[in-house]
């Protein structure tokens, strides 16, 4: 279908000629999916689509019991500003709530609003430089002060503010909010905005009250007590807190929202590992949700067979990748390493990155590992559809990348590892890793009984040392990936040494902590990042040069690869401001292009959500917005 032909369809649906139903499901049949194809009549002046509210059948509030839903990488603090995944933003979402959320068709529902914005009333300019927000009234925090637009204003000046360093910066740095009454405020921007939903919706549009947060602005946002204790608007109110281990509610009698929440409390607990989190509710009934099953296909569907629970999978766009360290992580500079005043000595070199790209068999790790969990991609934006490009192409193959790095002067030592100008290519790649450590009370047992360290740091007592031969399988997907990647790389003259962080420390907002993410102390490392909205927008600025994670920010920024290009970032800055749909689509296609083909990263599987809930559970769970969004509307059937 060419530009000519989609406006004219367009075109159709504003004339009333053609519903819009009809014009998704021939969007459907060309590649696009149903959240743009719903963004790209909005664009055009046609009302969008309200979310259908779910069936709820709950006729009173409470009387639900306790909800025990479980989440293996535990939260480990409880402001969505400062969230560094989605764990911390699944936990804050309990109590707090964004104007907007998208459902799983990609459609805006109001939470804090009362309405969606739109052109027909005016609320959404047609320029595309403003949009205006009415809030739904009555609303209350859970300490009983109301909820006005003072709090909307103020979310936003403590976002933006840098010396906050908050990771939802990029969702209000460039706009202006303003209030016009007690329960209306508008969203401006500098230059037309054709993805006006961001400031204020979903997972980084929580409200935080102003005040609580007033005195803890700028620097001092980090010491503020609602960081742990949290006050929101959301359908539960908090009871505990214990940083990676449990978040627990009770229910909101107050909540804005009729008969709901239907549960009397809930109970978060974070630990363990994604194969125990699935059996937990299919096999033995013991929760009744699990998050971010990434467990393999094979042991999900003998699961399955408990009998207890069913798995959900929700199309999204989370990205299992591996990421390629642009800077030098060995090398310390002003007090940081991976500085953007580096560069790496060998990943730096074109042929390196592109050698190393033959070498992860992706075909291998759909087929043996993920199954109806991930498919393997050349495409780091894989969806919507819209925006998955057509001119990419993965292939793995130790023979070109063995050619590759001869040619380029990369050459095989005694040892078996190329070397050239008198640097190995030898790498460190890190993963998360599912199972919690308990190292600081092993070391007090041992120390208790008796069993001293020697001098080459092996505990012996009464001439016994603790040496032992210990023997496993490995179980988890990112392992198994790596060991895939591994073993490529040894054909090809590449030795890696693997490196498996816990999960809880992977994935730490933690500043002082060495071996989080956003510090990318190593060469390599892989994870899944997800674009929680269905437009690629906010998600792709992690490859802006100015958005680089370092000292200075905190490491709070989302470019975690620090690569640096003004190409991609003069690209990206236009199609911000581009309101001609199909212009703005081609443009994201390019992005997603220039960053795969200079292999700032390697895509190695699109991942939907992948949950467990129990059978009388009934839960919406959207791929394009947190786990938790709806979860006022969770109940269960009698």
């Amino acid at each position: 279908m060419n530009e000519r032909e989609l406006r004219g369809l367009i075109d159709q649906v504003k004339a009333g000629g053609m519903s819009r139903r009809a014009f998704v499901r021939r969007m459907a049949a060309v590649g696009l999916a149903a959240p743009m194809a719903t963004q790209l009549l909005a664009y055009a002046g046609v009302a969008m689509a309200q979310s259908k509210a779910p069936i709820y059948k709950p006729t009173k509030r409470g009387g639900g019991g306790l909800l025990k839903v479980l989440w293996w990488q535990g939260p480990t603090l409880l402001n969505p500003h400062f969230a560094t995944g989605t764990k911390d933003q699944d936990g804050s979402r309990l109590f707090y709530e964004p104007l907007a959320g998208w459902d799983a068709d990609g459609n805006l529902r109001p939470i804090l609003a009362e309405t969606v914005p739109g052109r027909e009333d005016g609320t959404l300019a047609a320029d595309g430089k403003s949009v205006i927000w009415k809030l739904k009234k009555g609303v209350n925090w859970h300490d009983g002060k109301p909820f006005t637009a003072d709090d909307c204003v103020f979310t936003w000046e403590f976002a933006r503010d840098p010396a906050t360093a908050s990771l939802t910066s990029g969702s209000y740095k460039d706009v202006v909010v303003e209030k016009i009454d007690d329960y209306t405020v508008a969203v401006k921007f500098a230059a037309p905005t054709p993805f006006w939903a961001d400031t204020f919706v979903a997972a980084a549009g929580c409200i935080i009250p102003k005040h609580l947060f007033a005195d803890y602005t700028g620097a001092k946002s980090r010491e503020a007590p609602a960081n742990l204790k949290p006050v929101g608007t959301g359908p539960y109110k908090f009871k505990d807190f214990k940083p990676g281990d449990l978040v627990a509610g009770t229910i909101n009698t107050n909540y804005h929202k009729e008969n709901r929440p239907f549960f009397d409390a809930i109970e978060m607990k974070g630990g363990g590992d994604a194969v125990s989190a699935a059996r937990a509710v299919l096999q033995t009934g013991e929760y009744d949700f699990a998050w971010n099953l990434q467990v393999e296909d094979e042991i999900l569907q003998r699961l399955e067979k408990g009998g207890k629970g069913r798995v959900v999978f929700n199309p999204g766009g989370g990205i299992e990748h591996l990421q390629l360290n642009t800077t030098d992580p060995w090398t310390e500079v002003d007090g940081e390493r991976s500085s953007i005043k580096t560069k790496h000595p060998t990943l730096s070199d074109p042929a390196v990155r592109q050698a190393f790209a033959l070498l992860v068999d992706k075909d291998s790790v759909e087929k043996y590992i993920y199954g109806r969990t991930g498919a393997a991609t050349p495409n780091f934006v894989y969806n919507p559809e819209k925006f998955r490009s057509k001119n990419t192409k993965y292939e793995f193959s130790v023979e070109k990348a063995n050619e590759i790095l001869d040619k380029a002067g990369w050459k095989k030592g005694a040892d078996g590892i190329r070397e050239k100008d008198g640097k190995k290519l030898k790498f460190v790649y890190q993963t998360s890793i599912n199972q919690p450590r308990q190292k600081t009370k092993a070391n007090e047992i041992l120390d208790k009984a008796g069993w001293k360290k020697g001098a080459d740091g092996i505990r012996e007592k009464d001439g016994k040392k603790l040496k032992f031969v210990y023997q496993t399988s490995i179980n988890q997907p990112r392992q198994k990936t790596q060991a895939i990647v591994k073993q490529a790389a040894q054909k090809a003259g590449i030795d890696i040494e693997l490196k498996s962080v816990t999960a809880s420390v992977f994935f730490s907002s933690d500043v002082a902590n060495p071996d989080t993410y956003t510090k990318f102390y190593c060469d390599l490392q892989m994870y899944t990042t997800t674009m929680s909205q269905p437009d690629p927008e906010v998600f792709m600025v992690q490859f802006a040069s100015y958005e680089a994670a370092t000292k200075e920010n905190k490491w709070q920024g989302r470019n975690i690869t620090r690569w640096q290009n003004k190409a991609y970032d003069d690209n990206y800055k236009a199609a911000q401001s581009e309101v001609d749909p199909v212009k703005r689509a081609a443009m994201f296609v390019e992005a997603n292009n220039m960053v795969i083909n200079n292999y700032v990263v390697i895509p190695v599987v699109s991942r939907p959500g992948v949950a467990a809930t129990g059978l009388k559970l009934n839960a919406s769970i959207s791929g394009w917005d947190n786990n938790t969004w709806d979860l006022a509307d969770w109940y269960k059937d009698a």
